[in-house]
């Protein structure tokens, strides 16, 4: 098998960051691995609404690496799943090339995540390639989509030094600048998260664009939005495709970056409550 790993000692190393985070995370939870398409997968189950809403984090991310937006998930009342994407840094699967560079087996992959952990319908919230693997779903139990900055719809907008850099001379330093670059102007990236994105750099082999998403033939009530100030999906180049392949129109979050799920994680979950449009309020322009 070839993993995404550098070496056992930085799985490890990755593996026991995202332990940590989780362990000292203060909100309820419980971890299980279920086995989807084949991939080991790690899920965090946390609160207890009656609403189930599935979270998918985009590449290099996961669970221990999103809890800002799980907990404001969870304070808003709902039951909240998130899931270690398969051949992504984290405590799912580490086998490399699983999928073969198809959204369609990421696809089939989160419907068998979702028939594996509920009965009942779900609402799923994706970010970037998360929401490209969402959009790929043609899981009957989702009645609510919520993509955020999503891949799969159009070429993402790339400066490449800063990434380059981050990648081939890992450092805190290095980790700080792209994820500057990931957010607004102005904003700085939390201390653990330039922990993670040094870990990443350090001990994975970071993987490419998503590709094109595979639409499901089944109809499902979409929100798409991202940020004003995304560097790899701004508004002008995300609308188009979102307009001509879902039918949709873009809600563009204000003073938010690519990572519009470190920027403003309190106010997502209130997309939730508006799946087919963008909010009308501050939140959405």
């Amino acid at each position: 098998m070839d993993s995404i790993y550098r070496s056992t000692t930085g799985r490890e190393l990755i593996r026991r960051w995202c332990l940590d985070q989780l362990a000292a995370w203060p909100v309820p939870h419980a971890r299980m691995t279920v086995t989807a398409t084949g991939a080991p997968t790690h899920v965090v189950l946390a609160g207890s609404g009656a609403r189930t809403v599935v979270f998918v984090p985009g590449t290099n991310f996961n669970a221990a690496a999103s809890l800002p937006l799980a907990t404001a998930l969870v304070t808003a009342g709902h039951r909240v799943l998130l899931v270690d994407v398969p051949g992504q840094p984290g405590l799912s699967s580490d086998e490399r090339g699983l999928s073969g560079g198809r959204l369609f087996w990421y696809g089939a992959w989160l419907s068998e995540v979702i028939e594996k952990l509920s009965s009942e319908p779900v609402a799923v919230m994706g970010h970037s390639f998360g929401a490209a693997i969402a959009l790929s779903s043609g899981s009957p139990r989702i009645n609510r989509l919520v993509s955020i900055s999503p891949g799969g719809l159009s070429r993402l907008r790339l400066t490449p030094t800063v990434p380059a850099a981050w990648f081939l001379r890992p450092g805190p330093t290095h980790s700080t600048r792209l994820l500057r670059a990931m957010l607004a102007p102005g904003h700085s990236p939390r201390e653990e998260l330039v922990d993670w994105m040094t870990l990443v750099a350090r001990h994975a082999r970071s993987s490419g664009a998503p590709g094109a998403a595979t639409l499901p033939a089944r109809s499902i009530p979409r929100l798409v939005v991202t940020g004003e100030h995304d560097v790899f999906l701004p508004p002008r180049r995300l609308a188009p495709p979102v307009r001509a392949m879902l039918g949709a129109e873009l809600g563009v979050i204000s003073e938010a970056g690519h990572l519009v799920v470190e920027e403003r994680p309190e106010d997502l979950p209130t997309l939730l409550e508006h799946p087919g449009q963008p909010t009308s309020d501050a939140l959405v322009e």
